[in-house]
């Protein structure tokens, strides 16, 4: 049987949100989903509390969180004093770093030049080689760009194949953050950067507009994507972007399509059933 790694993303989902969620529903939402054993749980960052304040008790909801060895936790960083202060947590496996492909979306989501954010990410590279954690770099704007700066395909490559070769980033996850992915794109970069980097395992961190979830997720996994993350009901997206912002991937859809494809997802329904009741009593609807 074919199998595929889910990460549920509560973080991308709630950190939009304008008015702050208690860090007792966060923990008890969180618990909820690790007991859903999700292949790993986007669970947090350590960033600014100024540039995001929903994220600002993560450290906290860590503290209180029912941990097992089922689900890795991420925590997403943004330079090297966020880096070290998601590496100091043991129960922490994954560093996430957005990087951008598109320079003005690099400036408004981390406050640096792609020059500046490449010299971070191989700081925070040597912090999480030191600390035996892994780092999963997003590639923001990876299937398109609003900005009307150059995009196409080969700039995608390039910059996957830099990252790898330069900096030995293994996990490189290509986002659609606005959500212009098309199925053809989709197929068309996934098939172009798999075989050509064998070395990298990557993902999909796709925001989508109604309506297009089932086509765009077929596509990448069609195309050889192994890797996708998603949010229950498809809440959040990235407060950095735009305003008419798209969802996250809807994760009940892409059980759904997964289970339609006897791919193996390693979720329990029941418990997932039960997360998705505690998440409409944490978002609103």
């Amino acid at each position: 049987m074919q199998t595929v790694k889910i990460t549920e993303c509560p973080r991308d989902a709630m950190q939009g949100l304008h008015e702050f969620i208690p860090t007792e529903k966060k923990i008890a939402y969180m618990n909820k989903l690790m007991e859903c054993d999700f292949d790993t749980l986007d669970f947090g960052s350590f960033v600014s509390p100024k540039a995001i304040p929903q994220m600002r008790d993560t450290a906290a909801v860590l503290d209180g969180m029912d941990l097992n060895d089922r689900t890795k936790l991420l925590a997403i960083v943004a330079n090297e004093r966020g880096a070290e202060d998601a590496s100091a947590f043991d129960e922490i496996n994954y560093l996430g770093y957005p990087f951008s492909v598109s320079e003005e979306f690099q400036k408004r989501n981390t406050n640096a030049t792609i020059e500046e954010s490449l010299g971070r990410l191989e700081k925070i590279q040597q912090i999480t080689l030191r600390s035996e954690k892994k780092l999963v770099v997003y590639l923001s704007m990876g299937f398109g760009n609003p900005y009307g700066e150059a995009w196409n395909a080969d700039v995608v490559f390039n910059w996957s194949k830099r990252l790898s070769e330069e900096l030995g980033i293994g996990i490189l996850a290509l986002s659609d953050t606005i959500g212009c992915a098309t199925p053809e794109n989709v197929d068309y970069i996934f098939r172009s950067l798999i075989p050509a980097l064998p070395e990298v395992e990557f993902g999909a961190h796709l925001h989508v507009l109604p309506g297009s979830a089932e086509s765009i997720l077929a596509a990448a996994w069609n195309a050889g994507c192994k890797r996708f993350d998603g949010a229950i009901r498809g809440f959040g997206g990235c407060p950095m972007a735009k305003d008419d912002l798209t969802g996250n991937m809807p994760t009940e859809r892409m059980l759904a399509f997964f289970k339609s494809k006897n791919v193996h997802t390693g979720i329990d329904e029941a418990a997932f059933e039960r997360a998705t009741l505690e998440a409409l009593r944490v978002f609103p609807v």
